[in-house]
């Protein structure tokens, strides 16, 4: 299979400047605000996106120097699959937040609730509908035990 290309269409800021201390997840990050600078060339694809109180952003772990198809994550002591956690050590470095959007001004998004670090790539935004994303008899796996950690969870630096 042809390797996959893509291009950043503009870059997150957050008051994390390192993976170490940055939430894990955004709802470990309540109320941190951070913005997008969405570059020139896209800002015509942020028409109507102002109607939404969140969103979806699709970014690159830039920082990852290390890919670990098994590793012990943050809220656990055992080792799990890649595939079953959220860490970003992954084959495609690719990560997921669900944001709140403060407010669109121009080419910039303001948003609340950050789990990211300064300067990472963003690669898509997708509306957050949750009559499409929310989901009944959910299972969660290993975190059912460990989930109730989330808010005061924070990166201990040992993934980049």
């Amino acid at each position: 299979m042809e390797e996959l290309k893509f291009k950043p269409i503009g870059i997150i800021h957050s008051p994390f400047k390192t993976p170490k201390g940055t939430p894990i997840q955004p709802s470990a990050g309540k109320n941190i605000a951070g913005w997008i600078e969405i570059f020139p060339e896209y800002a015509d694809g942020l028409k109507d996106l102002e109607g939404f109180s969140h969103i979806i952003l699709l970014f690159n772990f830039h920082l990852i120097r290390e890919v670990k198809l098994q590793t012990k994550p943050y809220m656990d002591n055992e080792s799990r699959g890649i595939f079953a956690i959220r860490g970003p050590g992954r084959p495609n470095p690719i990560g997921l937040s669900i944001v709140r959007l403060a407010r669109v001004e121009g080419n910039m998004l303001h948003i609340i609730d950050m789990d990211i670090v300064d300067g990472t790539p963003l690669l898509d935004i997708k509306p957050y509908v949750p009559d499409f994303d929310l989901r009944e008899n959910v299972r969660i796996g290993w975190l059912e035990q460990n989930v109730k950690k989330l808010p005061d969870t924070r990166d201990d630096g040992r993934f980049v």
